[in-house]
């Protein structure tokens, strides 16, 4: 999905273990392992007058991380994919040296009624040494995911590892997103299963963590390896997501990621001048923000 315009909410609060925002980048951190991008979409309702077209726009330097909980997603790119995208399952695109994209309303939804659009859309900045690798494409249906219960919890394993399991989605870094949904209230423990970064995104429900209530809609930002114990109230859903940082600073720019400024003003000139690698059968451009 299009970055336009990066609207960043500085509602970051301390807490004790943890920071509390909403989104990231937000001012007090602006990344969390590899992860340096969270777009929440919706939940809206969409149809018959009303539907999700973002046309063709670039991206560099980072795979896009698409994760729906309710609607689908048309996803057509540079590499000739064409790919629908349903609830549960992951599409991961590594841009690297430079793809386009557009996401759409699938067609057999355009059919008068209304439908809710609901989930995530997520960017994953690549190791310095990946940054001007040869784009791809991949989808993995939820089914493919690492799924496992303890107690009233759920867990899936979006990417990467972790709780010892390895997700199929072909990550290219020391990272992990994992789905946890609960009935009763549970107590959360990631101490020895998780590496790294820890971000935990509130979806639905509230947690209590180090004495407070945090409400859905926020992300807290572990600040420490040996956090405090979560607590997940009834009917919780969360986004587990993070890894290793990176040693070197990433600079962005609209749709563009990259740990050179340079390589960042190469990529916005190309496409102002319309010389970036472009979809052939697609013709719609969404102009870089002034």
């Amino acid at each position: 999905m299009s970055n336009i315009g990066l609207i960043i909410e500085e509602r970051s609060r301390d807490i004790g273990d943890f920071l509390v925002g909403r989104l990231i980048p937000f001012r007090k951190k602006r990344m969390i392992g590899p992860f340096i991008f969270i777009d929440h979409m919706g939940p809206t309702q969409l149809g018959p007058s009303k539907y999700m077209d973002v046309n063709q726009h670039p991206h560099m330097g980072l795979s896009t991380l698409t994760f729906m909980l309710e609607g689908e997603i048309m996803h057509e790119d540079g590499l000739g994919t064409h790919q629908c995208i349903s609830p549960g399952s992951v599409n991961w695109m590594t841009a690297g040296k430079g793809v386009t994209h557009t996401e759409r309303t699938p067609p057999d939804l355009r059919n008068g009624n209304t439908f809710t659009a609901h989930g995530y859309q997520i960017w994953v900045a690549l190791p310095k040494e990946l940054e001007d690798m040869e784009p791809q494409f991949h989808h993995i249906e939820g089914k493919d995911l690492p799924k496992w219960a303890d107690a009233t919890a759920e867990f899936t394993l979006i990417a990467g590892e972790g709780y010892g399991k390895k997700s199929p989605v072909p990550v290219h870094s020391d990272l992990f997103m994992v789905e946890i949904k609960n009935t009763d209230e549970y107590t959360l423990n990631v101490n020895g299963n998780l590496r790294g970064e820890i971000g935990i995104c509130i979806v639905e429900g509230s947690i209590k963590a180090c004495g407070e209530t945090v409400e859905k809609g926020n992300i807290l930002v572990s600040k420490v390896e040996d956090t405090c114990n979560i607590i997940l109230e009834p009917n919780t859903h969360l986004l587990l997501f993070g890894g290793e940082a990176f040693p070197e600073e990433r600079f962005i720019y609209w749709n563009f990621v990259s740990s050179s400024q340079e390589k960042i003003e190469q990529a916005k000139k190309a496409w102002a001048d319309r010389t970036f690698p472009m979809m052939e059968n697609d013709d719609t451009y969404v102009p870089l923000p002034s």
